[in-house]
């Protein structure tokens, strides 16, 4: 693991017991501030304030890019994209390369690597350093790390700074998309990688199987037919599924052995990742390459002598 303790960089983090305790003493909310539409907020919604910090691997980053895209926000929030390599003593870095063409400088502050930002905004930051970043450049500081919550602030907070009407979070489905989205969140954006980075194989096993019966439910949803998980539009539901989808068969089948199905194995679900895929500008924010190279790059640190379930062939017999 790499983290800050008390604002200084450790490559690896060898004595847990200290990073736990710098961060038992820590609010959990260093980096939750919220952009608003009220012109009188701390962190007010405005053309050209905050700057966004993502990776092309990263799911979590991914929910924004889509957001800024699907909005149109791309003049309003510019962005910095780092390296998919993380596993370099750094992690993420500005590190740009002709492989990889859409990694960036850092383009608000100049900085090498991610950690260096946490570090300027909260110099005593203990914790781990992780993408999306949303960087206030007047005050300079970061507003909040939590993927979720900007989603709702490029909806929300910016809808009077962009033309048109639309929203992904209707208020008559604010209930039914609040419960679904803690759904998706907990048991197949959080399932994956409970099962990826599980310690020993009956962990390993519990997960695969709680993954695959949340998957196995959101395809039961879309049997009737209905183009969205919701119904006839959109929700924020959908979005947050898809970037952990369109990683399934690429990456996370591979690298983190969740190897029972692939997406092709669910019809609707397959149905539905493209139907989002074909949104104007969404094919733009999925770069595969960035995302193996990510997820491959380290792989035999990940989950180690760990046996996967499948994939099932027709040749696998009863033991």
């Amino acid at each position: 693991m790499k983290a800050l303790i008390h604002g200084t960089w450790h490559p690896r983090v060898d004595d847990r017991s200290a990073y736990d305790a710098a961060r038992a003493a820590q609010p959990d909310d260093v980096f939750r501030h919220w952009v608003s539409a009220d012109p009188a907020a701390p962190f007010p919604a405005a053309a050209g304030r905050y700057h966004l910090y993502v990776s092309f691997a990263c799911p979590f980053a991914h929910r924004t890019l889509l957001y800024r895209t699907l909005f149109g926000l791309e003049e309003m929030l510019p962005m910095s994209v780092v390296h998919p390599r993380w596993s370099g003593p750094d992690g993420w870095t500005f590190t740009p390369e002709a492989a990889f063409p859409d990694v960036t400088l850092d383009r608000a502050n100049g900085a090498a690597t991610l950690w260096q930002l946490y570090a300027r905004a909260a110099p005593g930051f203990t914790g781990k350093v992780t993408v999306p970043v949303l960087w206030d450049k007047q005050r300079e500081t970061i507003v909040s790390t939590e993927s979720a919550d900007i989603m709702r602030m490029l909806d929300l907070a910016f809808a009077g700074l962009r033309d048109g009407d639309l929203t992904f979070y209707p208020g008559r489905l604010r209930d039914d998309i609040d419960a679904l989205g803690g759904f998706i969140r907990r048991c197949v954006n959080g399932g994956v990688y409970k099962a990826g980075f599980a310690a020993d194989q009956a962990a390993f096993d519990l997960a695969v199987s709680e993954f695959f019966a949340a998957l196995d439910h959101l395809e039961g949803l879309l049997a009737d037919d209905r183009p969205y998980l919701l119904g006839r539009c959109a929700t924020e539901a959908d979005w947050l599924l898809f970037p952990t989808l369109v990683r399934l068969d690429a990456a996370y089948v591979g690298a983190l052995k969740v190897n029972l199905k692939r997406l092709a194995d669910y019809p609707k679900l397959e149905a539905h990742t493209r139907r989002l895929y074909a949104w104007p500008g969404v094919a733009e924010t999925v770069k595969l390459n960035h995302v193996r190279r990510h997820y491959y790059d380290d792989l035999g640190t990940t989950n180690p002598a760990i046996v996967p379930p499948g994939p099932q062939t027709p040749f696998d017999v009863a033991a």
